[in-house]
């Protein structure tokens, strides 16, 4: 499994935390980061499959 799959996973459940914690909060910043940590997560995480398809594993 590439790195960027862990970061990318780890990213999106930080993104998550933040959202959850913006709603319950009410506050929409930090509800908004968590959604773009998660974007950025599943970008990263694609990427990661991407190199891992490419090195055959």
């Amino acid at each position: 499994m590439d790195k960027d799959r862990i970061e990318g996973s780890a990213t999106e459940i930080k993104g998550k935390i933040k959202e959850v914690a913006g709603k319950v909060l009410g506050d929409a910043k930090l509800e908004s980061e968590g959604k773009a940590d998660q974007a950025a997560g599943k970008i990263q995480n694609a990427v990661g499959g991407v190199k891992d398809t490419l090195k055959g594993k």
